[in-house]
């Protein structure tokens, strides 16, 4: 049974995005981007929001040749693994290995975990609270920058109470600190 996970970079005080929408401050540098390539190389589903979508379908054209081996190797990785993208709106995909969704289910997702022989992501803020509520996510894997920026949008949903149990951390030159938890039901 695949375990479904959901990551996400965030400021010390919660957030993934400021109140603007911005995230720059996320960028993770050489160090933290081999680490969670690591973390990345055996998912086998990749389960997204259209914005998060948005934003990583750049590695499917991204060329490689002007990039260093870890942006290489991320690359490699996205493009290798199945995406499915949630979204009402979103027309069409312009990635390999992608489909769109209209609605989440989370039967679908359930028989997904219980089928897949890799482990499964999932990605942007609404689809993940989603898969939260629903009590899908196996493990929450948080990497949290050393910044605070007073507000924007929430990197977990406020509705919900999970029990949490510490598997792992690892702190970063940057001053990134990486935490990795089960979720306890």
């Amino acid at each position: 049974m695949a375990k479904l996970i959901y990551s996400a970079i965030t400021s010390l005080d919660g957030y993934v995005a400021d109140e603007d929408g911005n995230f720059d401050w996320v960028e993770p540098d050489e160090e933290v981007h081999t680490f969670i390539n690591d973390l990345e190389r055996p998912v086998g589903t990749y389960l997204l929001g259209r914005r998060m979508y948005e934003v990583l379908v750049e590695w499917e054209t991204i060329v490689l040749a002007d990039q260093p081996p870890f942006i290489q190797d991320f690359a490699e990785i996205w493009r290798a693994a199945d995406k499915i993208v949630y979204s009402k709106t979103l027309e069409t995909v312009s990635s390999a290995k992608t489909r769109i969704e209209r609605d989440f289910d989370p039967e679908a997702v359930r028989q997904m975990k219980a089928t897949a022989r890799r482990d499964i992501t999932v990605g942007g803020l609404d689809l993940a609270a989603q898969a939260i509520k629903a009590g899908l996510v196996d493990e929450c894997l948080l990497f949290v920058a050393p910044i605070v920026v007073g507000g924007g949008k929430q990197a977990l949903p406020n509705d919900v109470r999970l029990k949490l149990e510490l598997l792992n951390e690892r702190r970063f030159s940057n001053g990134v600190v990486y935490l990795r938890y089960r979720i306890r039901t």
